[in-house]
């Protein structure tokens, strides 16, 4: 039975990547003002960083409705049968409400459609790698079973690390207090963050300084590594160079079996700002 493998457009994948896996995407809405966008449809990464760099108004995102969850089921049914598979790998439920609106489109259409939805409590390309990787092993005539093992295991087994260039944006959106933005100005504090169990954004250290903040995190990948290969992705907004002068740094320091530069998309954005640098890593 033919498998396929459904995402949200906060997985921030690479359109041709998608094309060519035939991974299903249900675009995020991002808004500024009375003006909406649909993620990665009407407005892509790079429009987004050069309009935020103009714009007054701060956006704010949306997560798709359960309806149009429902008609991208029956896209797929319409496309590959009813005996389809499919796969729906979401945003992490403690950052958006996409996770639950998949869930209730499921709910809607369970009788006549085999539907698993995974919230993979990740954001980014972090769950977009495991949708990449999974729609890999689907070609490749592994078994649903099988697909939600490895999904299971990299769920476990990512690490993922977030460097953030300024504290407004998390401050606009209510993630830290006024004055906790100001003294991290003055004091050049970068916030080390991550994603904690539960699919939260979690602080992980604060660190004076960029050079710093990277090297703190490298050491944390080379504990975790322990000189094994792994596969890693450097995501950024709006600083391509910076992010793969890291890369090339990852490829001397780590015995790197797949790497990947990746600009984090108009959804996690908004809430991160420009001049985010993320380092993700997973045994290979």
């Amino acid at each position: 039975m033919p498998i396929v493998i459904l995402t949200d457009s906060a997985s921030d994948i690479d359109a041709s990547v998608r094309e060519s896996l035939g991974i299903v995407v249900v675009p995020l809405k991002v808004m500024f003002g009375a003006e909406t966008y649909l993620d990665g449809v009407t407005i892509s990464s790079t429009e987004f960083f050069d309009k935020l760099s103009r714009s007054s108004v701060l956006p704010t995102t949306s997560q798709p409705s359960p309806l149009e969850f429902a008609e991208a089921y029956k896209a797929i049914r319409e496309q590959h049968g009813s005996d389809v598979q499919i796969i729906a790998i979401m945003l992490s439920s403690a950052l958006s409400g996409t996770y639950q609106s998949a869930m209730i489109a499921k709910s809607m259409l369970e009788k006549s459609l085999d539907i698993t939805v995974i919230d993979s409590r990740k954001a980014s390309y972090v769950h977009g790698m495991i949708c990449v990787e999974t729609a890999k092993a689907a070609r490749e005539g592994k078994s649903k079973q099988q697909i939600l093992d490895m999904i299971d295991r990299y769920l476990d087994e990512v690490q993922i690390y977030f460097i953030v260039d300024t504290l407004e944006f998390l401050q606009k959106g209510g993630r830290i207090g006024r004055a906790a933005a100001v003294i991290g100005s003055l004091l050049n504090i970068k916030p080390i963050l991550t994603l904690d169990p539960a699919g939260y954004v979690a602080a992980f250290d604060k660190v004076r300084g960029t050079k710093k903040a990277l090297n703190r995190v490298l050491e944390t990948f080379q504990e975790y590594a322990q000189g094994k290969p792994v596969k890693v992705c450097v995501l950024h907004s709006a600083i391509p160079d910076q992010a793969a002068e890291i890369l090339e740094r990852i490829k001397q320091e780590f015995q790197v079996a797949d790497s990947h530069l990746e600009q984090i998309g108009p959804v996690i954005g908004t809430h991160a700002g420009p001049g985010l640098l993320g380092i993700m890593m997973v045994r290979a």
